[in-house]
């Protein structure tokens, strides 16, 4: 099996045959970034280590993220029969992402880029390919990731710049260098060091952690940047400080299928598995950032439960569509915001977030509106 042929034909599904980005795709040996991954598999994580091209490839060229590590634990440097726990902090974003990613921010030829989220490398490799390696500066806050796909690249000819830093706070260049910066992990808020970084007239594009939500905007003279947030959408995993995310509140999560609510009501609504409701689940990420999610079926019956770290937490029941039972505890009623998110849309017709005007200020506040609804970041 050539590896050749696998990569042209993903390029061809994930690019149109005009597109600048066919070339890198098809260039691009993606099984080199991607040597072992994780699996989940009844609700925990199993290594896929392949001995052949034969178990390799197909996923490796296949159009979908795979995991490289979960928790502190990359899928390199695992055993067969470990099973890591907690939550997935790097993967290798599927390809037709990455391409659309560096697409909202417009790249042209002899811009430079800024890659935040080295990964695995593999789309520092296609903005390398694109634009040349000595116009790519990728960061990532794991120095393993690091130094792995500066290794990866390298066995490819390709030496972009490649560092261990931390986005959200200073950048390594100097001022005003960039002409696009492109995350592939999410930010709560646009980090002020990358307005620095980014010349005047440049383009940034990233996503709001918690949501899937793309966020393109132009840094203009005065130091802020103007832009809108996309009708596309797109998840990431959230930007990181180190080798793992702090602790969630899972087990107060487990622990809500089963408590007794300070506060017991029927909701308006039927039940919703709020996660794989992405809009819903975006406006419910800006107003009340951080909660968790469970859903399930037991039959007829549909059970959704949501947790929060201030202690917070919520679980509706209801069998099909019917009115669900709902238990509160904690400082905020999380199914009540849901509720009044909810209602706004059915009064509205649709969620104000997709679509809104963006203004990030140059000391890195990030403001969204959309008619009379405003939110600050």
């Amino acid at each position: 099996m050539i590896w050749e042929t696998s990569a042209a034909d993903l390029a061809s599904s994930v690019t149109h045959r005009s597109s600048r980005w066919r070339g890198p795709v098809a260039r691009t040996p993606r099984h080199v970034f991607v040597p072992a991954w994780w699996e989940a598999n009844g609700g925990r994580w199993e290594l896929r280590d392949p001995v052949n091209e034969t178990q390799w490839f197909p996923a490796a060229y296949s159009d979908r993220s795979l995991v490289t590590q979960v928790g502190s634990l990359h899928a390199d440097r695992a055993k067969p029969d470990d099973r890591p726990t907690g939550r997935p902090t790097s993967s290798a974003t599927l390809p037709s992402l990455v391409v659309r990613m560096f697409q909202h921010a417009r790249i042209d030829d002899g811009d430079e880029l800024l890659d935040v989220g080295t990964g695995s490398g593999y789309g520092t490799a296609l903005a390398a390919h694109r634009l040349g390696a000595e116009a790519v500066t990728s960061i990532d806050v794991d120095g393993y990731l690091v130094e792995a796909a500066r290794d990866r690249l390298a066995t490819i000819g390709l030496h972009p710049t490649v560092e261990r830093v931390d986005a959200t706070g200073p950048l390594p260049d100097k001022r005003e260098r960039f002409d696009r910066i492109v995350a592939t992990v999410a930010v709560r808020a646009v980090p002020a060091s990358w307005l620095t970084s980014l010349r005047t007239g440049g383009r940034l594009v990233t996503t709001i952690a918690g949501t899937s939500l793309i966020l393109t905007a132009q840094k203009r003279a005065d130091g802020a940047a103007v832009g809108r947030i996309e009708w596309d959408r797109a998840g990431f995993m959230h930007v990181r400080h180190g080798d793992d995310y702090p602790p969630s509140p899972s087990a107060l999560l487990a622990a809500a299928h089963e408590m007794d609510g300070d506060d017991i009501t029927t909701g308006p609504y039927p039940v919703v598995d709020v996660a794989n409701a992405w809009d819903l689940d975006s406006m419910l990420g800006l107003t009340a950032p951080g909660i968790e999610h469970a859903y399930r079926k037991d039959g007829d019956r549909r059970i959704a439960v949501m947790a929060h770290a201030d202690g917070s937490w919520a679980r509706a029941v209801a069998v099909g569509s019917g009115a669900p039972i709902v238990h509160q505890g904690g400082p905020r009623r999380l199914w009540n915001l849901l509720d009044s998110i909810r209602a706004y849309w059915l009064q509205h017709g649709e969620l104000p977030a997709r679509g809104a005007r963006v203004l990030i200020t140059p000391e890195g506040e990030t403001r969204l509106a959309r008619g009379t609804w405003r939110a600050v970041l």
